[in-house]
């Protein structure tokens, strides 16, 4: 199918009996008395939990869809959506809450996509992470709000800016063969973090999530990582180098996905700036340093990317129907994405699942881990790859496989555990032997050279 059928035929299928919404501004009262409202009317799909506090001890709320709300299924990928990560830009938090009762309403009216959408996924929303930036930032309004007011968290720290540098850590690793993926935070990281990252932190260090996106405003454009160059690394001054991550088509495409679902990001100038397609990698625009996309990426088994919704960062609310129309298709496909590529059990001999098995592709380094249960999710274009599933005290699998451009390849592996073999034991005998001497006896000449170097 052409791409610019795609998001039509799509659109086809959400337009029938949508409802009609409120398009206003929430402060931070109505926006929990909005989600809990959606709970209300989809109770048996849909959960709210929070993650913790801001640092004015506003909850930092999520609205969870699944037809089995608060449990992980086995083989059903997670997902989120962060909105309002800078209190001044507030599209993103308005757009997520009415996403959120489209999919309740869609949901009851029995539309067949959405139906299936919440139930092969499990959907997390947080409308927004900075519920006191929000409130500074809507205190001045639309029309008086500055270019900065609000962004900030209530210690006045970018969130967006917060995070564990593991960028830095990842360059280094790379030189001298080290890890490509789950990246060991540093000893202090709790410490030099804001309290909304640490729930953040924590929130996605609890589960398995698959694919993300953060919801900006100030252009209109979907960026994916790195956001930080490496070449800042040595240089003082401003860089704008792209810098790819292994994954660098797969993230062009999940970008692109999102830009040409909507009305009119791909069509590449927005806000007095041009990017091809409507992306861009997120180094190649500016550097950003400890970003919460790189991180995702970088820590987790979660691919995340930004998206910059609008020119004007608090839009005023004759705009947001507007937006809405322009986003909601975009919305709901780049949550089908998180259904491609490769997706599988790890388990022993027994079928227990094995937790934390490392599954490689090659010709992509970078890896993914097995989640609580055994269940892994690999996003990956279509094409033939060799997978290879390993675990500590197992012999590794490695199998071939064939991903299609639609739903993900099915790949189970079943991991035999390595025997341990004791050395025989001695038979007793008259002549005794000092310690250094059996030593010289037992121990292979490669040990005997490695301990003496």
């Amino acid at each position: 199918m052409a791409r610019w059928l795609r998001p039509l035929v799509g659109a086809l299928l959400l337009l029938e009996g949508a409802a009609a919404l409120s398009f206003l501004h929430h402060r931070y009262e109505e926006l929990v008395q909005a989600l809990f409202r959606v709970q209300s009317q989809c109770p048996y799909v849909t959960r709210i939990y929070s993650i913790g506090r801001s640092v004015e001890g506003r909850h930092l709320y999520v609205l969870e869809f699944s037809d089995s709300p608060g449990v992980h299924e086995p083989l059903e990928p997670e997902f989120k959506y962060v909105g309002n990560m800078h209190g001044n830009e507030v599209l993103g938090r308005e757009l997520l809450l009415q996403l959120s009762e489209f999919l309740c309403e869609e949901y009851r009216r029995g539309n067949e996509r959405i139906t299936r959408l919440i139930h092969d996924t499990r959907i997390h929303i947080m409308p927004s992470m900075n519920p006191d930036g929000y409130e500074v930032a809507a205190k001045q309004g639309p029309d008086s709000n500055g270019y900065l007011t609000g962004r900030n968290n209530a210690n006045g720290v970018d969130l967006n800016r917060n995070f564990p540098d593991l960028n830095t850590l990842m360059y280094y690793s790379r030189e001298i063969s080290g890890p490509n993926h789950h990246i060991p935070l540093p000893d202090n990281w709790k410490s030099q973090v804001e309290p909304e990252t640490l729930a953040v932190i924590q929130w996605i260090s609890s589960y398995n999530f698959v694919l993300s996106a953060n919801l900006h405003g100030g252009a209109v454009v979907a960026n994916y990582p790195y956001d930080k160059s490496q070449d800042q690394r040595f240089r003082s001054h401003r860089r704008t180098v792209n810098t790819p991550t292994p994954d660098d088509k797969l993230f062009q495409k999940l970008a692109k996905t999102y830009s040409y679902a909507h009305s009119w990001m791909h069509r590449g100038w927005n806000c007095g700036d041009y990017f091809a397609d409507g992306i861009t990698n997120g180094a190649s625009w500016y550097s950003l340093s400890k970003g919460m996309q790189d991180f995702n990426y970088l820590y987790t088994n979660c691919f995340e990317i930004t998206l910059e919704l609008s020119c004007n960062k608090f839009p005023p609310e004759e705009d947001l129907e507007r937006q809405w129309m322009a986003n909601r298709e975009a919305l709901v496909a780049f949550i089908e994405e998180v259904h491609q590529g490769i997706k599988g059990l790890v388990s022993d001999e027994n079928n227990n699942g094995i937790a934390g098995a490392v599954i490689s592709v090659q010709g992509i380094s970078h890896d993914i881990t097995s989640g609580d249960m055994g269940d892994y999710f690999r996003l990956l274009l279509p094409g033939t790859y060799t997978v290879t599933a390993s675990a500590e005290g197992y012999h590794p699998q490695t199998v071939t496989t064939t991903v299609g451009p639609a739903a993900p390849s099915l790949v189970h592996f079943q991991l035999k555990q390595e025997v341990v073999r004791k050395p025989p034991e001695r038979k007793a005998s008259g002549t005794r032997m000092n310690n250094k001497a059996l030593q010289k006896k037992v121990v292979p000449r490669a040990t005997r050279r490695g301990t003496q170097r």
